[in-house]
């Protein structure tokens, strides 16, 4: 066994590819393990979990103002807090399975979680004992009824929290396990596969697509009309038969082996580079321990958590960092420990995870657009004219469905149209990069608020000075604005940020992408007090502080968000430019290294140090 492109007599590191074992722990066979027939069956979960949660947390507005009867404000940020949850505990998951567990049995584990919030959630829409008692819709109460309509309290609001928050833990900790460990079905290092595996991002968001629409149709119906313990009863048999595809494809599993805490190897670059701190890095980087793979296997401190990590070059990006490979020479035999001494290749992986925060910090204004469109784009919906045809009507968190029947079409001709035509002009599997597609989609997002702000201005004028409701198929635009940017963001970020993670940390940075929603959907309940607090007066409450969206100025809220979105364009134009691909990583995909430039001519030479394009 040998090094990736090292004679025999220089390394005896396996390739992180060869330690994927099957279900029984033995080594995978390429012919039976592995590839698009292993993935289809993730794809099945992937879709079944996105119909079961979207099937709850899409109309969960509805069920807390109708139900619970929490005012408007406290249960959007209910909503959001929820949402909010689900993805911040994904970084949970992550590293449960990177340094455990693994992702099979993280999946295993949590899905069973989720399943049982589904089953206490349908339970208590079952029972009149477990809800606060009924009373007329809360949106129509005065001022001094909220007495007639009080809001759950006790073991009440207790249950409710407790079913919405195992549902939270299970499906954060599965969300990050399912894209890596479908990924983890197709070999990186085989360029037939490296295509399928950018094939398989699109394949994975048009799964949560179809997930997702049949949700926002078939499941709000459901809950609609049959009401909501029916539909979340539902959404429990979804997650069930997802739990179902899982464990059928048991035996067709590549399986990569928890390798330990990916964060010591972390600590020890910090404590390290902490402790020389007053130590000067030498001009000349050959100096530095571990470059260019020459630190020996006794010192190859980063193998457990990243058996590919030896293939990571030095860049000069964060050198501070660098002082952690500064080998002391006092001229005894003495050998530093792990916490005073790091390799080169393990410094490169902090310096790839301060290098992605950046990025990851510029699509958090993204899916604060997503927490209104899953919320306050509900309820102004719910004030419109519902009816399409006689005893017919469309129930408002259905429109969230729009972008998804145009999405169910479009990521196919994305994939078979778009990616093979780009591909000729960039050279890249992908088409275009994952930074060029993330930024694409941040762009288009600005509209859908324009478009929200103009159409709520229209809505609110229309009520108050014509009594006249508008059709609902108003608000459509803003929805399928955001779907056609969501198709370039959500699905760039996932391939970004598994193609800059080494072997042992797929997972965890995947979870990464998660975390933006969660802090999206954190910052829109923040946004939400915040601007109530700043726009209120003594005479008038804030834009957002009353149940009525007619006396409430939701219009200059959307307005505001347009403005932040636009903002924060430019900042990813800044950030996206200064970020660098390690040459090490897929080198074919590290020779663009941000959103605007091409840098073709960068391709790396392993026979000299490799100097980062941007500083």
């Amino acid at each position: 066994m040998k090094l990736r492109g090292d004679s025999k007599s220089e390394g005896a590191v396996v390739d992180s590819e060869d330690m994927s074992v099957d279900w029984r722990g033995r080594p995978c066979k390429p012919t039976n393990h592995g590839g698009m027939r292993a993935a289809v069956f993730v794809l099945g979960l992937q879709g079944f979990e996105m119909m079961a949660i979207a099937g709850v947390g899409n109309n969960l507005i509805t069920y807390v103002l109708n139900e619970m009867h929490f005012s408007l404000s406290k249960s959007a940020n209910i909503v959001t807090n929820f949402i909010g949850t689900v993805f911040l505990l994904s970084l949970l998951g992550g590293y449960l399975s990177d340094s455990y567990l693994g992702s099979f049995w993280t999946m295993i584990i949590f899905g069973f979680v989720e399943l049982s919030g589904f089953i206490l959630l349908c339970v208590q829409a079952h029972l009149p004992q477990l809800r606060p008692p009924s009373c007329n819709n809360i949106m129509s109460s005065h001022e001094h009824e909220e007495e007639l309509c009080p809001e759950a309290k006790g073991y009440k609001a207790l249950i409710f929290f407790a079913a919405i928050y195992l549902v939270a833990l299970g499906s954060g900790c599965l969300k990050p396990n399912i894209i890596s460990h479908g990924a983890d079905q197709f070999r990186r290092d085989d360029s037939k596969q490296s295509k399928k595996l950018s094939s398989y991002f699109n394949c994975a968001y048009f799964a949560f697509c179809t997930g997702e629409l049949i949700a926002l149709t078939v499941l709000v119906w459901v809950q609609t009309h049959s009401g909501m313990d029916v539909g979340f009863g539902v959404s429990a048999a979804a997650m069930a038969m997802g739990l179902f595809c899982l464990t059928f494809g048991t035996s067709l599993y590549r399986n990569k082996p928890p390798r330990g805490s990916i964060f010591t190897p972390i600590a020890q670059v910090f404590v390290a580079a902490f402790t020389k701190r007053k130590q000067i890095c030498p001009s000349n980087t050959e100096m530095l321990h571990g470059n260019r793979n020459s630190v020996p296997m006794s010192n190859h401190l980063f193998v457990p958590m990243s058996p590919n990590v030896t293939t990571l070059l030095h860049t000069e990006k964060f050198r501070f960092l660098d002082k952690a490979c500064i080998k002391i020479e006092d001229g005894s035999q003495r050998i530093e420990s792990s916490w005073r001494l790091c390799t080169v290749a393990q410094v490169e992986q902090v310096k790839i995870i301060f290098s992605v925060v950046p990025i990851f910090a510029c699509t958090i204004i993204f899916n604060t657009i997503l927490a209104q469109l899953q919320t306050f784009s509900v309820q102004q919906g719910s004030s419109m004219n519902t009816r399409i045809a006689k005893g017919f009507k469309v129930p408002p968190a259905s429109l969230q469905a729009i972008p998804y029947i145009m999405l169910i079409f479009l990521v196919p001709l994305y994939e078979i149209v778009f990616v093979p035509a780009a591909r000729k002009v960039t050279g890249r599997d992908s088409g275009i990069s994952p930074l060029q597609r993330v930024g694409t989609g941040l762009f288009i997002a600005t509209f859908s608020m324009v478009s929200a702000a103009l159409i709520e201005q229209k809505r609110r004028n229309a009520a108050l000075y014509s009594n006249q409701a508008l059709s609902i198929f108003w608000i459509a635009p803003q929805f399928l604005i955001f779907g056609l940017s969501e198709m370039f963001t959500a699905v760039g970020l996932i391939e970004f940020f598994y193609k800059q993670s080494l072997e042992g940390m797929q997972s965890f940075l995947t979870a990464m992408t998660y975390c933006s929603y969660s802090f999206g959907f954190y910052l829109s309940s923040l946004l939400v007090s915040l601007v109530n607090k700043v726009t209120s007066t003594s005479s008038n409450g804030g834009w957002l502080s009353d149940n009525d969206l007619n006396r409430d100025r939701l219009d200059r809220f959307y307005w505001l968000l347009a403005a932040l979105s636009l903002a924060n364009f430019f900042n990813y134009l800044f950030w996206s430019n200064w970020y660098s691909y390690n040459p090490s990583l897929s080198p074919k995909e590290s020779s663009s290294s941000s959103y605007g430039k091409d840098l073709e001519s960068n391709s790396f030479n392993p026979s000299k140090p490799v100097v980062e394009p941007h500083n």
